[in-house]
Order: C-alpha cells, then sequence, then structure tokens
C-alpha cells in the first residue's frame, strides 16, 4: 500500500502524497516535540519536512521505510534549526557584551562607577529587563506595560517578579 502510494505519489499525485503525510504526521509529531520540546518548534520542522520531501521524493529510493526517510529529513532540519539558534545567541551575546562595554566606558568617563546591580541588571534576558525597566525606572503601570509590550498584565507581573527575583539571588549568592 505505502510503495503504491510513493509511486503515485512520485508521478505528481498530489491525493497521494497527502495519504502519505496523513500517515506519517502522528509518528513525525511525536519524534519532534520530544527532540524540541517545543510544540511550535515541531510546527514547523513538521511543515519543513514534509516540504522538503515533497520536493525531493524523486531521490526517495525505498531502500528504508517512508516514515524513516522522513524522519532523517527532520532531524537534519532540527540539527540546521539548532546551528542556527546558536549562531543567533552567540550574535547576540556579542553585541550585549559590546553593549555593556560601551556603558561601562561611558560611566567611568563621568567619573561613575558599573555596580553590582547594573552588572546583574545586564544579564538578564531582555523579556525579564524591558518589564523591569519600564516599571521600576519609568514608573508605568502594569497595564501600560503589557499594552506597550504586547503581552498579557500577568506575564508582566511574572516577568517583573521573576527578573528581580533573580537578581536578589545572585545577591544571596
Amino acid at each position: 500500500m505505502e510503495r503504491d502510494l510513493i509511486e503515485e505519489a512520485k508521478k505528481g499525485k498530489d491525493e497521494a502524497f497527502s495519504k502519505l503525510f496523513q500517515e506519517n504526521y502522528l509518528l513525525l509529531y511525536k519524534y519532534l516535540i520530544k527532540l524540541s520540546l517545543r510544540p511550535d518548534v515541531t510546527e514547523d520542522l513538521i511543515q519543513e519536512t514534509m516540504i522538503k520531501a515533497y520536493t525531493h521524493l524523486h531521490s526517495f529510493k525505498g531502500e528504508s521505510k517512508f516514515s524513516t526517510w522522513l524522519i532523517s529529513i527532520a532531524s537534519r532540519l532540527y540539527m540546521d534549526q539548532q546551528r542556527k539558534e546558536m549562531r543567533h545567541r552567540r550574535i547576540f551575546e556579542k553585541a550585549r557584551n559590546e553593549a555593556v562595554r560601551k556603558m561601562k566606558w561611558q560611566l567611568s568617563l563621568k567619573g561613575e562607577d558599573w555596580t553590582e546591580d547594573m552588572e546583574l541588571f545586564a544579564g538578564l534576558d531582555p523579556e525579564l529587563k524591558a518589564p523591569i525597566l519600564l516599571r521600576h525606572y519609568y514608573g508605568y503601570s502594569y497595564p501600560e506595560i503589557a499594552r506597550m509590550l504586547n503581552i498579557k498584565e500577568g506575564t508582566v507581573k511574572s516577568r517583573v517578579h521573576n527578573g528581580l527575583n533573580k537578581i536578589r539571588k545572585e545577591w544571596s549568592d
């Protein structure tokens, strides 16, 4: 049955490929959700896998099961995605470190010190920094911050709380 569907799909029958997709969706989903632990990434990878499988179907030789071929495609796409994320993290870290270095230099020119508090705040993730800065430095209310950042008010409160807790934890350590 699967072999027949593959042959039909290779001949350009989209219904046959759709059937193959339906038959392998759950297996791919379970594999990728365990691999990525992120539903959004899983859905994107499934779509990319099926597009790649569709465009390269002619290269499937049938030496393994179709699901095995799909998993190998999905695995390579996942690894590529991880490498891209790692590059983006390194670029972000480099830019952040450069910005902190410039701020330290500017403060030293003014005769001011870069405090431990500032160092701890600089080390927070951007999604925690923005709400804390808007709330405690600029004095915006939680509803205002929620509108500015386009997130729920509860998320703002949570991020402020979690960010301040991280700073407090570093102080106590």
